[in-house]
């Protein structure tokens, strides 16, 4: 598909009411890691078939930052173009903050079971005839982290809600050839024997785009071992029940975390 073509199909997508969320990765993309003394960050953020390829902004989404000492910090406004959304926020502090979408809450569907597999209608062939089908609801969340100064951990503490990564190696410190660590959660808890995915920014130029596809032990725990530096994403998706007072019965999660590897 050539790139009119591409653009095309995704404007048409968004105008019936279709979310790129279910296919597509969200992301945010700070331009700068180590921002050394700055006093603000520049980010853009959007949805796209490749890591950091923007194809539609991320709306709706409430943009935020966790600071070192753990507060919710705004960002300034907000301003969406046609295929991604950019902002800058002021980065008062040194320490790490914690740069992300907050949960958004995407397009409902329908989703069916298949064995052991939660599928969603529209996304392969048709669901078998005597499948059960259920209403569903698309939730984003995409983050990264920034350091001014000396790195600090408080922003790294996990939010004890849906689908999240809690480092253990810190962000800003990943370096080529070496292992980084995490910790898959979901409601605070562990989540156990789910395959996650490393992109790679280069891999749109290489061919290369995908550096590793690894699945969490049973503490929920992973590792990912860039070789090349550049801009790395990590991509995890979780389907199941929704909490009490949801729009809908079920849920289908999508998380993705950027990080810089030196």
């Amino acid at each position: 598909m050539n790139i009119s073509r591409h653009r095309y199909a995704i404007l048409l997508l968004t105008l019936v009411g279709a979310s790129t969320a279910q296919a597509h990765m969200p992301y945010v993309l700070p331009t700068l890691f180590d921002l050394g003394k700055a006093d603000h960050v520049t980010v853009q953020s959007a949805f796209g078939e490749d890591a950091f390829l923007p194809e539609v902004a991320m709306r709706d989404a409430p943009f935020h930052l966790v600071g070192p000492d753990g507060a919710t910090l705004p960002t300034g406004p907000v301003t969406h173009l046609r295929d991604l959304t950019v902002f800058e926020a002021a980065i008062p502090a040194d320490g790490t903050y914690r740069v992300t979408s907050g949960q958004r809450a995407g397009r409902k569907g329908k989703m069916f079971k298949v064995g052991d597999t939660w599928e969603m209608r529209g996304e392969g062939g048709a669901p078998p005839a005597n499948a059960q089908q259920v209403d569903v609801q698309s939730m984003t969340l995409a983050e990264a982290y920034v350091t001014r100064g000396q790195p600090t951990v408080v922003a790294l503490q996990p939010t004890g809600k849906a689908l999240e990564i809690q480092p253990i190696t810190h962000p800003n410190g990943i370096s080529i050839g070496s292992d980084a660590r995490f910790v898959l959660l979901f409601d605070g808890k562990p989540l156990a024997n789910t395959d996650l995915t490393l992109f790679r920014s280069a891999g749109y130029y290489d061919g290369r785009k995908i550096a590793a596809q690894v699945k969490s032990d049973a503490a929920g725990r992973f590792s990912v071992r860039p070789q090349d530096a550049g801009t790395y994403l990590i991509l995890v998706r979780h389907r199941g029940a929704a909490p009490a007072g949801a729009e809908t019965p079920y849920r289908s999660y999508t998380y993705t975390l950027t990080f810089d590897a030196a």
